[in-house]
């Protein structure tokens, strides 16, 4: 919900019942970070890793969502701008990360990185559903939810992954999906970065 004052810039009343949901996303996201580098470094997955950020990425971004939460919209939008470099980043990073597999054509651990994914799946569907009612919004709201939802799609691309390296016994499935996940990054970037200027614009006008 929020309001418009005369100076021109809107500020967005706090919801409690939202607030709780974000640090229990970042909690989850940041938990999932961390088991996600370990196997992912154990199995040797590009995907599996590039998952592991995006979900580091994701408790930075409902970080900074709860710090500008009830702040005025030029705020919110900085913010935001700030999120989409950041997931820009990730995305080039990947990228990089896929072109040395690709280099180095390392065999990943199919059974880890499916059990693995099966459980990063199971943490974002469960990220998705609480925060599906805020998906529409200002560009900070809706920038948390175009990464829950990039999320939950990554984690069944690296799920399919995982059959195509057991059914193949060959890296391409994993290095093609870390290369879709980069490039699902860099898509919800774009979006999120042009939909900020837009509201920065509204609120120089």
């Amino acid at each position: 919900m929020s309001s418009q004052c005369g100076c021109g810039t809107e500020t967005q009343v706090p919801h409690g019942r939202y607030r709780v949901i974000l640090w229990l996303a970042l909690l989850i996201n940041a938990a999932m970070f961390g088991v996600e580098m370990l196997f992912g470094i154990r199995a040797g997955s590009a995907a599996l890793l590039a998952d592991a950020l995006d979900f580091f990425g994701d408790a930075a971004n409902y970080g900074i969502s709860l710090w500008v939460l009830g702040m005025g919209l030029a705020v919110r939008a900085r913010a935001t701008l700030l999120k989409a470099a950041t997931m820009a980043a990730f995305g080039l990073w990947i990228l990089g990360r896929t072109a040395w597999g690709v280099w180095t054509d390392q065999l990943p651990d199919a059974v880890t990185m499916g059990s693995i994914a099966l459980l990063a799946l199971a943490a974002n569907v469960t990220v998705a559903a609480m925060l599906y009612a805020w998906r529409d919004g200002d560009s900070n709201r809706r920038s948390v939810w175009i990464c829950s939802r990039n999320d939950a799609l990554g984690n069944i691309a690296v799920l399919l992954a995982a059959v195509g390296v057991f059914g193949t016994a060959s890296s391409l499935p994993d290095l093609v999906v870390a290369g879709v996940m980069a490039l699902l990054a860099l898509s919800g970037a774009w979006q999120l970065w042009d939909h900020a200027r837009r509201e920065l614009g509204q609120v120089a006008a």
